[in-house]
């Protein structure tokens, strides 16, 4: 793929994701969009085909979403606590040319039962305790429905690694390195790929 810039990206896709939000939630973190440049990587890593049904953890105003239902041919469901936000990936989602494979829910991360999907993206959209759940809830959606389940872990933090280290049956089985995209000295410029098949 080529490089373009964020403003290119979301005009070649049709949407505008550009900019930070912030709502005051303690379990939440703020809107900030995943780089282009990340997403192209995750795109050409073969950890994402046309195969997967993705859910977007934090999806904001659907950038990921959009981008990866464009680049690989997925279909995702992209949720958000925030109706603002979720507002505004709909009106993206109208005009986003990969619309139609996208849909968006506002729900609580971790209240939100996993239907089909098989594939998770997680950038830090909300703290430890959320995160411990929505793990819970991944597992008890394998038990109902058993099918291997991708994780995608983007700038993970230190409580995210220690979270899926004490899960029984997430097995970490491959790092998509991403630091050489921002000057190759933060260690955290990287996607974690976890799978689980049951515990």
């Amino acid at each position: 793929m080529s490089a373009m810039n964020e403003r290119e990206w979301d005009k070649r896709l049709r949407i505008r994701t550009i900019g930070r939000e912030d709502e005051s939630d303690p379990n939440y973190s703020p809107y900030e969009p995943t780089p282009y440049p990340v997403l192209e990587r995750l795109a050409d890593s073969g950890h994402l085909t046309r195969r997967h049904h993705l859910l977007d953890y934090g999806c904001g105003k659907g950038r990921a979403a959009f981008f990866l239902a464009n680049a690989v041919g997925c279909r995702v469901t992209g949720i958000d606590h925030s109706q603002k936000l979720i507002d505004l990936a709909r009106e993206n989602r109208r005009a986003c040319r990969a619309g139609d494979r996208v849909r968006l829910i506002r729900a609580l991360a971790e209240q939100y039962d996993p239907g089909e999907e098989n594939a998770f993206f997680f950038f830090n959209p909300f703290g430890e305790k959320v995160f411990e759940a929505v793990l819970r809830r991944l597992q008890a959606a394998h038990a109902e429905a058993p099918r291997p389940m991708t994780l995608l872990c983007y700038f993970p933090s230190e409580e995210y690694i220690r979270c899926l280290d004490a899960a029984p049956g997430f097995m970490p089985v491959d790092t998509i390195d991403c630091r050489d995209l921002f000057g190759g000295k933060n260690e955290r410029e990287r996607i974690e790929v976890w799978r689980y098949d049951g515990a």
